[in-house]
């Protein structure tokens, strides 16, 4: 088994033959209740991940967002559902299975790999959300777009269309849903311009510099100090700073897009 997978505590028989475990091991442990089926060729742990044991259920993996989540990736809200690549058993032409671009592939572990789940939230997500959910791979990965690529074990035309808009230097889903959406709105979006020799901003459009604010990092007393004298600074030098929050730009895109315009306008003047 992959000792970097997910471990949700189900299991495919010939995973837990891989194991050391012989059959008679396995009948074993289903009567003792340490193992619960729940379907054939399948074992759970009474302790199991509920998605995962609805997945085996649905005879099929985890994938899309939900597997993202389980392999702690950021994904956007909105997809909060349970996402089911099917496998070949499953019931044909399900609505809510998750698709691929290509040939259907097998499922030999109840949870997708990271590429394998891409693959499928570009089918399921949205395009902006699927550019953000990349981004936000690359960055916690540490890798580029070549070796993303490499990840995925199929691809297509949207999803190579979707790669060039990617970047892997957004530091977080707000501010690449900011870019891209600024950009698809006919902006020329610069990403993480320089303010100092050891300072650089999220994103800038003309004069504007767009910080993409998360809770969990500018919160902080110190960072909160920090953004604002460096905001000062930046003003004085004839560039403002728009901060962005997370609901301005899940939940309130349109005025936010509609403040931004009028702002680039104001200082392009």
């Amino acid at each position: 088994m992959d000792p970097d997978a997910v471990n949700l505590g189900v299991f495919s028989r010939p995973e837990l033959r891989a194991r050391g475990l012989t059959d008679a091991d396995l009948r074993r442990k289903v009567r003792r209740g340490e193992l619960l089926v729940p379907r054939r060729g399948w074992y759970a742990q009474p302790e199991a991940d509920p998605d995962a044991v609805a997945a085996a259920k649905r005879y099929g993996a985890l994938s899309c967002a939900s597997a993202l989540t389980k392999h702690k990736l950021w994904v956007p809200p909105g997809y909060e559902s349970l996402h089911v690549r099917a496998g070949k058993s499953a019931t044909p032409r399900r609505a809510d299975y998750c698709t691929l671009p290509g040939a259907p592939l097998p499922v030999t572990t109840i949870t997708d790999t990271i590429g394998l789940s891409l693959v499928c939230a570009a089918g399921c997500m949205k395009d902006d959300d699927t550019i953000a959910t990349l981004d936000s791979a690359m960055h916690t990965l540490d890798i580029d777009v070549d070796d993303l690529r490499l990840m995925l074990p199929q691809t297509s035309p949207l999803i190579e269309a979707l790669l060039l808009e990617c970047d892997p230097r957004s530091m977080s889903g707000t501010e690449s849903l900011t870019r891209v959406r600024c950009r698809r709105a006919g902006f020329e979006v610069e990403v993480q311009p320089e303010i100092s020799e050891a300072e650089h901003a999220d994103l800038r459009i003309g004069r504007l510099l767009i910080e993409c604010d998360s809770k969990l990092y500018h919160l902080s007393p110190a960072n909160y100090t920090n953004d604002r004298h460096r905001d000062r600074r930046s003003l004085t030098q004839g560039r403002p700073t728009l901060r962005l929050t997370y609901d301005d730009v899940l939940y309130g895109w349109e005025q936010t897009l509609d403040d931004i315009t009028e702002i680039v306008g104001a200082f392009a003047q």
